[in-house]
């Protein structure tokens, strides 16, 4: 049986392809439909199976969705959450995939059909990579995905958006905008940005000595610059918050290299070990 009817996939890239893929994977849509600019993507993400039909036309790809997830870069959400609310149905759930949401749900609640309609969504799921050619159907499996509705969500919609992304395989959690970018500045977007300063801190001429930790740490240095870009300066306040606390504990450790403090740098690793363990810990088991 169909749980989700139609659903339409505006931005089918690595997350909208995997939307598509695992629907279509479970039989819980009747209909993918892929929304995008550039016909020969759409053509194919459709022959690889990621989306039943393709359109380049926002307008006739929501006409009859049921469902609409945007998966456009975080700073076009806003306006194409907008644009998909004035062509598809009222009854329709429209949300999102989009690693910023402060400024996207205050822009989206410009428009009343738009606010009524939109649940903000952050499926923690991805990888460097991009592309449909990357997508798969167990990317959401076990993954957290954060919903961040507003005092304007209606209780209706949420509730459709914990089934709809809880059908995906991710784990629902819930919080503020805010307090949701704040977050992720640490915990998503620190990371990109050490990577990128680790990747470009090591000399050209010098790679053939490095191995697995360059490779580990510097891995998602490898996405979409024009992505990561739009990310950095939608959260640019929390994000500079989070990059001074890295710089603290990298002070920390070079006061302690001036000093040959032996204690206080195996305190430093210590302390980061701890928390790395406490992060495994929290992994769902490997199936």
């Amino acid at each position: 049986m169909d749980r989700f009817g139609t659903v339409a996939v505006v931005g089918v890239g690595l997350i909208g392809g995997s939307i598509g893929l695992t629907l279509r994977g479970r039989g819980l849509a009747s209909t993918v439909v892929g929304v995008g600019r550039d016909p020969r993507t759409l053509d194919e993400a459709r022959g690889r199976g990621v989306i039943d039909r393709a359109t380049t036309d926002m307008a006739e790809g929501v006409a009859e969705a049921d469902v609409v997830v945007v998966c456009t870069p975080v700073s076009r959400i806003a306006v194409d959450v907008r644009r998909a609310a004035e062509a598809a149905p009222k009854t329709a759930l429209i949300t999102d995939a989009g690693s910023t949401k402060r400024r996207i749900v205050e822009e989206v609640e410009q428009s009343p059909r738009a606010a009524d309609q939109f649940v903000a969504a952050h499926p923690l799921a991805g990888s460097e990579r991009s592309g449909s050619a990357f997508a798969r159907a167990d990317l959401f499996r076990d993954r957290v995905c954060v919903l961040t509705p507003s005092a304007r969500t209606p209780a209706s919609r949420l509730r459709a958006a914990r089934a709809f992304w809880s059908a995906l395989g991710c784990r629902i959690l819930e919080m503020s905008p805010a307090q949701h970018d704040e977050v992720v500045a640490y915990t998503s977007h620190l990371p990109h940005a050490t990577a990128a300063s680790l990747a470009s801190a090591v000399p050209a001429d010098w790679l053939p000595l490095a191995a697995g930790a360059f490779r580990d740490g510097s891995r998602v240095a490898g996405a979409d610059t024009e992505l990561w870009t739009a990310v950095f300066r939608e959260n640019r306040g929390p994000l500079m918050t989070a990059i001074g606390s890295f710089q603290d504990r990298l002070a920390t450790l070079k006061y302690a290299l001036m000093n040959d403090d032996e204690d206080a740098i195996r305190r430093w690793w210590a302390d980061a070990r701890a928390r790395r363990a406490q992060f495994e810990a929290l992994q769902p088991p490997e199936s």
